[in-house]
């Protein structure tokens, strides 16, 4: 591809997305969800975290069916192609194949935020976030997390 865009979704809201890396200097968008906002009624909460984050990326905001807005993007900016990094979201292989139907699609792999020795269920971030914060933090495996501190351990 010569001239992409990019389709940042949810799953890699920062300056390190590898679409923003590799492609410094095509445009970018992201599109909140209106279905996904709809059916499962985002929180208030959920979509101000969304629209913090984006305000800190060099990215063009739209609402309403995604893969129409990123080819109607891709069109007004004469792209050849759409440039995205990977989604764990099973939303996120449909609408990448709607998009791909018109346009190439090249999907780029993050690095991971943290290593983990196991898959973990996604489905539920404090699941994962039980797992990954003492790998972060070095306080050893994934395995077993430490036990939280009391107010009477002192």
């Amino acid at each position: 591809m010569l001239r992409p865009v990019l389709w940042i979704h949810d799953e890699a809201l920062g300056p390190t997305n590898p679409s923003l890396v590799a492609h410094r200097e095509a445009p970018a968008l992201f599109v909140f969800d209106r279905e996904l906002i709809e059916t499962q009624r985002l929180s208030l909460k959920r979509l101000g975290f969304l629209y913090e984050s984006l305000l800190e990326l060099p990215v063009t905001l739209r609402h309403g069916d995604v893969a129409q807005e990123v080819l109607s993007f891709a069109s007004r900016h004469g792209a050849d192609g759409v440039v995205t990094s990977a989604g764990v979201d099973p939303r996120f292989g449909l609408l990448r194949e709607q998009i791909a139907a018109h346009l190439p699609v090249q999907v780029l792999e993050p690095e991971p935020f943290v290593v983990l020795p196991e898959p973990v269920d996604l489905r539920r971030f404090s699941r994962y976030w039980r797992r990954a914060e003492p790998v972060l933090w070095g306080r050893g495996s994934a395995a077993a997390p430490p036990a939280p501190a009391r107010l009477w351990d002192r």
